[in-house]
C-alpha cells in the first residue's frame, strides 16, 4: 500500500473523496443507453385468440397388395424414405410367369384358327360367287346354290367364333400380364415408411396390407376452431403458429372442414406453412398454438408489447424526444398478435423503446443499438 508523507495524507484522501462522489455521475451521464425502438403506426389488424393445434398430414396410407400370393423379398424397413415408384416388396411370379406363357401360347392358337377361317370364308365366298354366275344359265342349279350359300354362312359363323376366341385369349393374357405386373409392390407417392406388415413367405390375399406409409411433403397444422368464428376466416387468409420450443410460423389458411363436433362446437381447419418442411423433428401430432383471428380488420393505433413496462396505476412507454428517454403514461385495448391497441397517451410517428427500457430512467440519453454503448 502507497503511504504519504503526513504533510500530504490529508491532501490525498480529501482528493480521493472528491473523485469517488464526482467522477461516476459525470462518466455515467456522458454515454447513451443503447435502445431498441420502434414507431407507432395506424395498423390494419384484427383481435386474435390462441388455439390448440397439432401437425397432421393430408396423405398418409397403408400400401396394399392388389393380387394374391406368396411374399418374396421384402426391399424397405421402418423409418427409410421412398420415392414415389420405388419397389417396397415382391410377390413370386413363377407360377404367373407359366400362366402368362400360356395365355400367350392360347392367344397364337386363336390367331391361328382366325386366319384358317377367314381362308375357309373366302373360299365359300368365291364358291358362292361362281354359281351366283350361272343364274341366268342352264348349268344354274338351285340346289347347288343354295348349298353354296350354307356353306359361306357356317364359314362367316366359324370365322366369328375364331375372332371371339381371341378376344378371349387376349383377355386372359392382359390378366396374367396385369397380375405379373402387380406383383411388384410399389410406392405410389414419396413418403417415410412407418410401418412393414408382412414378411418374406407369407402368403398375403389381395388387399392385404402390406406398407404403411407417411408423406412428409403433405404435412399441415389443424387447429378445432369455434364454430362462432368460422365466418372470419377464408381460404388463403395468413395467420401467425407458434411451437412448443417458441419458433415462429407464418402459416396461411387452405381449407375450412365442413364438420362441426356438436359436443365442443368447434370446426377443423387445415393451415400450411412451408417452414413445416424446414423445421428438423417435426412430427405428426406435434403440438403447436395458431392465433386465430375472431373479428374482422380494423384500422388502429398499435404499440409492440415489448415497448409497455408496468406502472403503479397501469402502463408506461419511454418516448425517445429529443435523444432522451421521456416516460409516459398509455392507455391500451386488446391485444392484436404481436402489439397492442393504444387507445391513450400515444400518437402516430412516436419512436418508442421496445429494447433495453427496462433500466432506462427519466430524461436518460439514449442510442439506438448499434451506436452508442448502453449506459
Amino acid at each position: 500500500m502507497m503511504r504519504f508523507p503526513d504533510p500530504l495524507r490529508a491532501f490525498a484522501i480529501s482528493a480521493m473523496l472528491i473523485l469517488a462522489a464526482g467522477a461516476s455521475p459525470a462518466l455515467a451521464q456522458g454515454r447513451a443507453a443503447a435502445v431498441g425502438v420502434e414507431t407507432v403506426e395506424t395498423r390494419s389488424i384484427a383481435e386474435t385468440i390462441p388455439l390448440f393445434a397439432k401437425v397432421v398430414t393430408s396423405r398418409e396410407g397403408t400400401i396394399a397388395s392388389r393380387i394374391a400370393g406368396t411374399i418374396d423379398r421384402v426391399l424397405v424397413l421402418e423409418g427409410v424414405l421412398v420415392a414415389q415408384g420405388e419397389v417396397l416388396a415382391e410377390l413370386d411370379t413363377e407360377l404367373l410367369s407359366i400362366l402368362n406363357r400360356q395365355a400367350e401360347a392360347r392367344r397364337a392358337e386363336a390367331s391361328a384358327g382366325v386366319a384358317t377361317a377367314e381362308a375357309r370364308t373366302e373360299r365359300a365366298l368365291n364358291a358362292l360367287n361362281r354359281i351366283e354366275g350361272l343364274r341366268d344359265t342352264t348349268s344354274f342349279s338351285t340346289s347347288r346354290f343354295d348349298e353354296a350359300q350354307g356353306n359361306y354362312f357356317e364359314a362367316q359363323g366359324q370365322l366369328a367364333e375364331a375372332e371371339a376366341r381371341v378376344q378371349s385369349a387376349e383377355a386372359a393374357l392382359a390378366e396374367t400380364r396385369y397380375q405379373l405386373e402387380r406383383a411388384r409392390i410399389t410406392a405410389p407417392f414419396t413418403g417415410i415408411v412407418l410401418d412393414v406388415h408382412t414378411n418374406p413367405g407369407e402368403f398375403i390375399s389381395s388387399g392385404a396390407p402390406v406398407v404403411s406409409l407417411l408423406d412428409i411433403s403433405a404435412l399441415e397444422v389443424e387447429a378445432s376452431v369455434p364454430a362462432r368464428y368460422i365466418s372470419v376466416l377464408k381460404t388463403g387468409l395468413a395467420v401467425k403458429g407458434t411451437t412448443e420450443t417458441g419458433e415462429e410460423l407464418d402459416m396461411t389458411v387452405r381449407v375450412l372442414l365442413p364438420v362441426e363436433d356438436p359436443s365442443t362446437r368447434t370446426r377443423p381447419v387445415r393451415f400450411t406453412s412451408p417452414r413445416l418442411l424446414e423445421m428438423p423433428g417435426t412430427a405428426i401430432g406435434q403440438s403447436l398454438t395458431v392465433s386465430i383471428p375472431i373479428s374482422k380488420p380494423r384500422d388502429v393505433l398499435s404499440v409492440p408489447k415489448d415497448a409497455l413496462v408496468q406502472a403503479r396505476g397501469g402502463w408506461t412507454v419511454f418516448v425517445s424526444e429529443d435523444g432522451k428517454a421521456q416516460p409516459r403514461m398509455v392507455q391500451i385495448g386488446v391485444a392484436l398478435g404481436d402489439r397492442f391497441e393504444v387507445l391513450d397517451g400515444l400518437a402516430e410517428g412516436d419512436v418508442v423503446v421496445t429494447r433495453g427500457n427496462e433500466r432506462l430512467r427519466p430524461g436518460q440519453d439514449i442510442a439506438p443499438a448499434g451506436g452508442a454503448d448502453q449506459g
